[in-house]
């Protein structure tokens, strides 16, 4: 695994947001895209960037979501967007406070199974520290082997399972 760094989305990479996007959907157009907000929707990067500002604060966040700080895990020797991070500040909702948690993440599909994962879920985990949390919720599918092994890695400790859209999800808690 080459060395990542969690940077602010911006302009620079709107290419690579999209290409990012693409090529999830061409992967499998049902997968979840966790911790990137509503990139799915979005026609264009500009308009996905938009929302992750308007996210990013208490007084722009729209009713029922809460701020969040969405960053982009570039890897440094080529300057390519290997996933997208979405940090919570709170639990104060009741989806995210049951079945999402404070840190939602995704690899792009190409770069599976290289330790990208385990390596944002830590840079991250640094950002909650800063902000001044003492443990953090994440949550997976059930059925999602590779995310329960990322999270384990990085000192999850199991609590339940829950049901999220009939789905069942697994909760862990980081003590940081």
């Amino acid at each position: 695994m080459y060395e990542i760094r969690l940077l602010r989305p911006s302009e620079l990479y709107a290419g690579q947001i999209m290409q990012f996007r693409r090529e999830f959907l061409e992967n499998d157009p049902t997968e979840c895209m966790g911790g990137c907000g509503n990139l799915r929707k979005c026609e264009s990067a500009e308009e996905w960037l938009a929302e992750v500002e308007r996210l990013a604060s208490e007084e722009s966040c729209p009713e029922g979501y809460v701020p969040s700080d969405t960053y982009l895990a570039v890897r440094v020797f080529d300057n390519r967007l290997i996933g997208i991070t979405d940090l919570r500040h709170n639990l104060n909702n009741s989806a995210l406070s049951e079945w999402a948690g404070h840190i939602g993440y995704s690899v792009r599909p190409s770069d599976r199974q290289k330790g990208y994962g385990r390596e944002i879920l830590r840079l991250n985990l640094k950002k909650c520290r800063k902000l001044g949390l003492s443990r953090v919720l994440i949550c997976c599918d059930d059925d999602n082997i590779p995310s329960e092994r990322t999270i384990l890695s990085n000192g999850g400790v199991f609590e339940r399972v829950t049901t999220a859209n009939g789905k069942p999800t697994k909760r862990f808690w980081i003590e940081l």
